[in-house]
């Protein structure tokens, strides 16, 4: 967690410039010994703060705090305002919301600076430094139960619309949830649901995107992964992206009780790179190489395998490898 005194410390660091252990200690109130041990707390949250004698500390990247107003001005104004919750620190903002949603239905999103267990497909964990990216979670609720199936390739091309428009190109669709640059990793959809009583559900949405991953958090990455940094060459406005984001999510989970995920495919289809290419499906302990034939309306995976077998794959616990391109990845960082 983050105390007082580390706020305070990361308020002065936070425009990227060079600070002197002796400013720095003025500042707060503190010894330069206390300051340096402010500094490595800093570091063990993600942070990447470097030394140099003679200079002093700063941040490798200037740091844009999440702020609530920023987000809402910057959404689309004919959009339902949902509820925003911003924390510095959570286990999982998947977590925290499907114990938090709302009863009076509307949407919620829950934004955290950093998370200490971040989740992904199959129990693994999203690496989640402080301040560099997005851990976004938006909850809502379905009264037919059987939507959430497809919904996170539908979230897929609602995250690519809004990444396209803000200029990031070469983007693809990795079945069932990776959005991809290159064939490395640049963001991945949870869709967490839990049924209720009356026959609907309740349905936490959440993305995580790179923008800017420090070096020493790469290292914790198993997987070919990108950021928004080596993209573009700069760190897009982190409470901009959030509201473009949103300003696709939102129309998406309104409209997709109507209309399911079938006005999606298409789209899906045209981004996708995974249909008509070799694949190794890896569920539980059995193993087996297919061609991706397409998507079905429910979300599934038609393979067809070399003996010449269709099969129907779920989500699920199911990894997929992309095969013969140099980019195959193994569903890891979700």
């Amino acid at each position: 967690m983050l105390s007082p005194t580390g706020e305070r410390l990361l308020r002065q660091l936070a425009d990227g410039r060079f600070h002197s252990g002796e400013r720095l200690a003025t500042a707060l109130g503190l010894s330069r010994s206390a300051i340096w041990k402010q500094i490595h707390k800093l570091q063990t949250l993600g942070l990447d703060i470097q030394a140099v004698s003679g200079r002093g500390y700063r941040l490798a990247q200037p740091l844009e705090r999440l702020d609530e107003e920023a987000i809402l001005t910057a959404l689309d104004p004919e959009l339902p305002r949902p509820r925003i919750e911003i924390h510095t620190c959570l286990p999982s903002t998947n977590t925290y919301l499907l114990h938090q949603m709302a009863e009076d239905g509307g949407a919620s999103v829950c934004l955290a600076e950093t998370q200490t267990a971040g989740k992904g497909r199959l129990g693994r964990r999203w690496v989640s430094p402080f301040g560099c990216n997005i851990y976004l979670s938006l909850s809502w609720r379905f009264a037919d139960a059987s939507l959430s199936a497809g919904l996170s390739l539908a979230v897929g091309v609602a995250i690519v619309r809004a990444l396209s428009g803000m200029g990031f190109p070469q983007l693809a669709l990795k079945w069932p949830n990776d959005v991809l640059w290159q064939g490395r990793k640049l963001a991945g959809v949870l869709i967490e649901a839990v049924s209720e009583y009356q026959g609907g559900c309740k349905v936490v949405v959440g993305v995580g995107l790179n923008l800017w991953l420090p070096a020493k958090a790469a290292q914790a990455i198993d997987q070919p992964w990108v950021d928004a940094y080596t993209i573009l060459g700069r760190i897009p406005p982190r409470n901009l992206t959030v509201a473009r984001l949103l300003n696709h999510l939102l129309p998406l989970l309104i409209h997709y009780e109507r209309g399911g995920l079938e006005p999606w495919l298409g789209e899906w289809r045209r981004w996708n790179c995974v249909l008509g290419r070799p694949v190794r499906v890896v569920q539980g302990k059995e193993q087996f190489d297919a061609t991706a034939v397409d998507v079905t309306r429910e979300g599934l995976l038609r393979l067809i395998d070399l003996q010449g077998r269709e099969r129907l794959l779920a989500a699920g616990d199911v990894k997929l490898r992309l095969q013969g391109d140099g980019h195959g990845t193994a569903d890891r960082q979700r």
